[in-house]
């Protein structure tokens, strides 16, 4: 089997079930949004193996990467919907843990900004990646084309999840969170050193 097709040579790309569109079509956008934060999710997997405290996470990344994969094959297919494994389970599954892991950093008291360690800092950038993929996925409903109801509610999850498993490693490896401090506080606080 050869890797390439020639297919894509004029700009068009064929969907599930031989369809052809533009490169530039939502449905297109969708799934390659979605292929994206696999891919990053993939990195993150990688970099967590270097950590056994993370051994758990590193687990549940890695199923997400599949489920992601089943939101993706959903989005490459037209006209019908294709069911998700564990339906409406992987939103419950995602709640669940969100709600044990919130239990465990300190409590949130002010608003916290991507930093912290660079597990954390690429689990932030799969968090907006899933918020541009969730976009992706309204702007194909918008053209009035199907997108399956449970795979965006789970993506939707999907994006508070890795904010609160971000938080979660940080606190693992004992590293802070990144504050955010209103720009005027920061001014007087150096003008006082200075």
């Amino acid at each position: 089997m050869r890797i390439y097709t020639g297919y894509g040579d004029s700009g068009k790309t064929r969907l599930y079930g031989g369809d052809r569109v533009s490169k530039t079509h939502e449905r297109v956008e969708a799934y390659g949004t979605m292929d994206e934060l696999c891919s990053l999710l993939g990195r993150i997997v990688a970099e967590m193996r270097e950590y056994p405290e993370l051994d758990d996470l590193r687990l549940e990344c890695e199923q997400i990467q599949q489920q992601l994969f089943d939101c993706g094959s959903d989005l490459a297919t037209p006209r019908e919907l294709r069911p998700y494994k564990q339906e409406e389970a992987t939103v419950n599954w995602l709640e669940e843990r969100m709600d044990a892991y919130m239990k465990q950093p300190p409590q949130l008291e002010k608003f916290i900004i991507p930093g912290g360690h660079l597990i954390a800092s690429s689990l932030h950038m799969a968090r907006t990646l899933t918020r541009r993929l969730e976009r992706r996925m309204v702007a194909l409903m918008e053209i009035e084309e199907k997108v399956n109801p449970v795979g965006l509610v789970y993506i939707n999850r999907l994006s508070d999840y890795f904010f609160v498993l971000a938080r979660l490693v940080n606190f693992r490896l004992g590293v802070a969170d990144t504050v955010y401090e209103r720009s005027s506080k920061i001014f007087r606080s150096r003008k006082k050193e200075a």
